[in-house]
């Protein structure tokens, strides 16, 4: 690979790899390569523009699951919305971006530019954290989490804490109180994925690692370094955890 001058390389490990994955892919980074950050959670980003100029990395919002058929072949199994790509701090000029959305939407893959990309994330990262660790432990899908009363209260509670975190940090989303952001949540979001398993779900059941720490884990963080307390992200973090240990030690 290194006598290609690469155009764009697309990172989709899991957040708990992406250190050891940039470290790796970094010697393919030429001046005019584009690295596209395609992962769930937060701190990919924050992350990669630490080794790779922060004019060469692009930010995605993905919101579609998959599953691998087998190498080289991938289905596409819940789709909730384009795929959103910019650059958090517009160092990148918009026909760039524009250039890159419009390979993937050749390839298949339905895909926007915009502006506001890390809020886009965040309201991405919200989703994943109210939804991912709940169906993991319950083993449920989205729809049966918010059929239920006692799942929709601890996902309510999610997201205003996600939300007062956020505030904190001076972050804005498209939604300006957490009741507004969860009414699109359980209207628009919800509706075309509610037969889906969080793929956490699955990482526990094949004795895998979780991305606990990018979603829930990383808003204790992020709010204990404020003074805030976050309670029900702390504890569905923590039962996480405790899952992770016993099932890598029944697999």
């Amino acid at each position: 690979l290194k006598s290609f001058d690469l155009d764009l390389i697309i990172l989709t490990v899991k957040a708990f790899d992406t250190e050891k994955a940039i470290s790796q892919i970094k010697e393919f980074i030429q001046p005019k390569t584009y690295l596209l950050i395609a992962q769930n959670g937060y701190g990919n980003y924050e992350k990669a523009i630490q080794v790779i100029p922060k004019n060469q990395v692009v930010l995605s919002r993905i919101i579609f699951g998959a599953r691998i058929i087998e190498p080289g072949f991938a289905e596409v199994t819940v789709f909730g919305d384009d795929v959103v790509i910019g650059q958090p701090e517009n160092v990148i000029s918009k026909k760039t971006l524009e250039n890159i959305a419009r390979i993937l939407n050749q390839a298949g893959i339905p895909t926007k530019i915009s502006g506001e990309v890390y809020a886009i994330l965040w309201e991405k990262i919200i989703y994943n954290s109210a939804l991912n660790p709940l169906g993991a432990l319950l083993e449920k899908t989205y729809g049966e989490l918010a059929e239920n009363y006692e799942t929709r209260f601890l996902m309510d509670r999610i997201i205003d804490e996600i939300f007062e975190t956020l505030k904190a940090y001076g972050i804005k989303l498209r939604w300006e109180t957490s009741e507004a952001y969860k009414n699109h949540f359980y209207q628009n979001l919800i509706p075309p994925t509610a037969k889906h398993y969080p793929s956490m779900y699955y990482d526990l059941k094949n004795g895998k690692p979780t991305e606990i720490d990018a979603l829930n884990g990383a808003i204790v963080n992020l709010a204990e370094q404020r003074g805030l307390k976050t309670p029900v992200n702390k504890f569905i973090t923590l039962m996480i955890k405790q899952m992770e240990k016993a099932f890598s030690t029944t697999t």
